[in-house]
């Protein structure tokens, strides 16, 4: 099969398209025949090997799966014996090590039913950054109707989530971005929009989201209310070996003082999928593509990610 492969850390420029063995699944794994792969920033990391502690799981010097890719999208294609959810022709969407293949096999608790009505490619693109969303905002965030909201990187990935989401949950939303994204981030359900490169964020937030991870946790203190949450998603700018500067001084600094101030790594579950499987089913909640690629052109929808600055998701198409 037609797999991206990479043999070494590195740049973009180390994806290689390759014909591989195809994957066989395990007990309790489904294989799917990847119809779409989505392309965030999980995917970078796990290609350049940074930061350096993400080695010491994905191979010291190398990756021990050469594949890339995460999320996916596709049609079920074998079960493993144990597996009892899911059935060859099925339609599914989560998360598969590998994806960026015609090809791969994933875990039956890391899948659901694609949603109804929604493309492989739309489906591919929700899982890892709507449940961090989801995780952001209504988890971790306990965002609740008439609060004020604050979601900065709101026109990428998951800020693209975060802002429906925290709109349909009924918060007063206020969306930061860069230049020319006011009218596609005020469509997402914002109230508020400001421009990082120059508007000044004032007033008081009782919800912090940020996924752009270069401000300073005094500089979102500031600004977050006296009982309020800053959710930090991933570890951006942390530096390169353990790239969660910020997130260890909010976990030493919250148990005291009255503010909250989190980490968070999401985790995809099946029961996450289903949830957002059911805000889009009744149009809650909808995926936004940046840009679709073939298989082929990986390479080139990896390097846009990391310098294209994306209104939303991008998506490699197989």
């Amino acid at each position: 099969m037609k797999a991206v492969v990479q043999h070494v850390y590195g740049s973009a420029d180390v994806l290689r398209v390759e014909e591989i063995e195809r994957p066989e699944p395990r007990d309790g794994e489904v294989l799917i025949r990847v119809h779409a792969a989505g392309a965030g920033p999980d995917v970078w990391h796990l290609m350049a090997g940074k930061p350096y502690v993400v080695r010491l799981v994905m191979g010291v010097r190398k990756p021990r799966n050469p594949v890339r890719g995460w999320d996916v999208a596709g049609v079920v294609e074998k079960v493993g014996a144990k597996v009892t959810r899911f059935k060859p022709g099925d339609e599914v969407f989560g998360i598969a090590p590998g994806s960026f293949a015609e090809y791969t096999r994933g875990k039956e608790g890391k899948l659901a039913l694609k949603p109804e009505g929604l493309s492989f490619e739309q489906a591919a693109a929700l899982p890892v950054s709507g449940e961090t969303a989801l995780q952001a905002v209504r988890g971790k965030g306990q965002l609740r109707a008439g609060q004020k909201a604050l979601v900065i990187g709101a026109s990428g990935g998951v800020g693209c989530f975060a802002v429906q989401l925290a709109a349909h949950f009924g918060a007063e939303v206020t969306g930061v971005a860069g230049p020319g994204k006011g009218e596609f981030v005020r469509s997402l359900g914002a109230s508020e929009f400001l421009d990082y490169s120059s508007d000044e964020i004032t007033g008081k937030y009782d919800l912090i989201v940020d996924t752009a991870g270069n401000r300073s946790l005094s500089a979102l203190r500031g600004v977050l209310a006296e009982k309020g949450t800053l959710v930090i998603v991933g570890g951006e700018n942390g530096g390169q070996w353990v790239g969660m500067g910020r997130n260890v001084s909010a976990a030493a600094m919250s148990p005291f003082i009255g503010q909250r101030l989190i980490g968070l790594t999401a985790k995809v579950s099946s029961d996450g999928l289903l949830t957002l499987k059911e805000l889009v089913e009744k149009g809650d909640l909808t995926p936004v593509i940046d840009r679709a690629y073939p298989l082929d052109e990986a390479a080139d929808a990896v390097r846009h990610l990391r310098d294209g600055h994306p209104r939303g998701k991008i998506v490699v198409t197989v």
